[in-house]
């Protein structure tokens, strides 16, 4: 199906530093870096840098980005969700817009996400580590408040 508002991003990460009692108990934890050279960004330009620290917290997780977009701009922002549907505020500037996300988790290596900007549905996105633990992959779709591909 052809959407002219839908984005896809696969921006594939690879980790640089995780225990491995953790990637046992839940493979999403530890830090991620950003592989420009596999990853692909339509619309782009691909930032120029991103690295993803993810914490165990609670029932869920807590993510924090840092990196410089590809027109030089600071990338800084987090979020900590649960796998439970429910929505959560994203502290600092997503790129997308969004403003809260809510997840829900599909097996141990792959959740599902709902972006939101003013409780409208702004994007969605897949997230699956794989099974060594060693790449994660995100599969994005969404557009911004006023209807451009993000």
């Amino acid at each position: 199906m052809k959407s002219l508002l839908k984005f896809v991003a696969i921006g594939i990460l690879a980790v640089v530093a995780s225990g491995p009692l953790f990637a046992q108990s839940n493979p999403l934890v530890g830090t991620w870096k950003l592989n420009p050279e596999k990853s692909k960004f339509n619309p782009g330009p691909a930032p120029k840098s991103m690295t993803r620290t993810v914490e165990a917290q609670g029932d869920g997780v807590k993510y924090t980005f840092d990196g410089v977009s590809g027109d030089g701009t600071a990338i800084a922002y987090s979020f900590a969700v649960s796998f439970d549907g429910k929505d959560n505020a994203i502290t600092g500037s997503m790129p997308s817009g969004a403003d809260s996300i809510s997840a829900k988790r599909i097996d141990s290596n792959t959740f599902d996400a709902t972006l939101k900007q003013g409780g409208k549905v702004i994007g969605t996105s897949k997230v699956e580590v794989s099974q060594d633990g060693k790449v994660t992959t995100v599969t994005s779709k969404g557009t911004n408040a006023t209807g451009q591909a993000t």
